[in-house]
């Protein structure tokens, strides 16, 4: 198997530390600011789909598949964004009821499996390695897309994207997919991040903590008034 998605995989991850240290509050906001554009295009062409098959008798028919194609591409961007930012829901009872040592090594527990989680599904070679009989993961998987360089089932360029770069009409399923390994990548990392940050006490658990039921107890007589 060719290593050079994980040399690739490697510098996005660098690139990404590095233009977070220089720029945080540009990056978070272009974060968002992708996950609001891919939430934003599934609803626009949800939408788009029904006025057009019951207002016009027509539709897209790649409609479907693009909706697919993003919505993953939301979950596997959500899952990094989620640790992040500590919005992951979790059952805390046990974290809430235990020592304070406990709930912290509890916590360093759960990152640790996440960023085992996300390089077990990245690339399941190293397991193999230990004697695990396991094959496969994400860039292997998209390797093998990028090499046979076939087509989507409908989606297709535009004719003037066509005849601009000489492609073939179907949009290639290896582009669709690449949000796979760059996805569990952001996950590993993001993981790291979050394993770093409980063990030097910057946060304190890796799902979201009781915010809502906080905020409840400090406004409950703001409509008293």
């Amino acid at each position: 198997m060719a290593y050079w998605p994980h040399i690739y995989l490697l510098i996005f991850i660098l690139l990404l530390w590095g233009l977070e240290k220089l720029f945080p509050n540009f990056m978070a906001r272009l974060e968002e600011n992708l996950l609001v554009l891919v939430i934003s295009s599934i609803m626009c062409v949800s939408f788009g789909q029904v006025i057009a098959r019951y207002g016009f008798n027509a539709g897209w028919s790649a409609a479907l598949e693009f909706n697919t194609i993003a919505f993953s591409w939301l979950i596997l961007l959500g899952m990094s964004y989620g640790i992040k930012t500590g919005i992951h829901l979790g059952v805390d009872i046990v974290l809430n009821r235990v020592p304070r040592p406990a709930a912290k090594a509890l916590s360093l527990l759960g990152a640790l499996a996440a960023m085992m989680y996300g390089l077990i599904l990245l690339d399941s070679a190293w397991v193999a390695a230990m004697g695990v009989d396991v094959k496969g993961g994400a860039i292997e998987y998209w390797a093998k897309m990028y090499k046979i360089n076939i087509g989507a089932e409908e989606l297709r360029y535009p004719e003037y994207i066509q005849q601009m770069f000489d492609v073939k009409p179907r949009v290639q399923r290896w582009l669709l997919l690449v949000i796979l390994p760059i996805g569990l990548s952001l996950l590993v990392y993001r993981s790291w991040q979050a394993f770093l940050a409980i063990l030097f006490n910057k946060r304190s658990m890796l799902i979201s903590a009781h915010e809502a039921q906080d905020l409840v107890e400090e406004n409950k007589g703001v409509l008293k008034d």
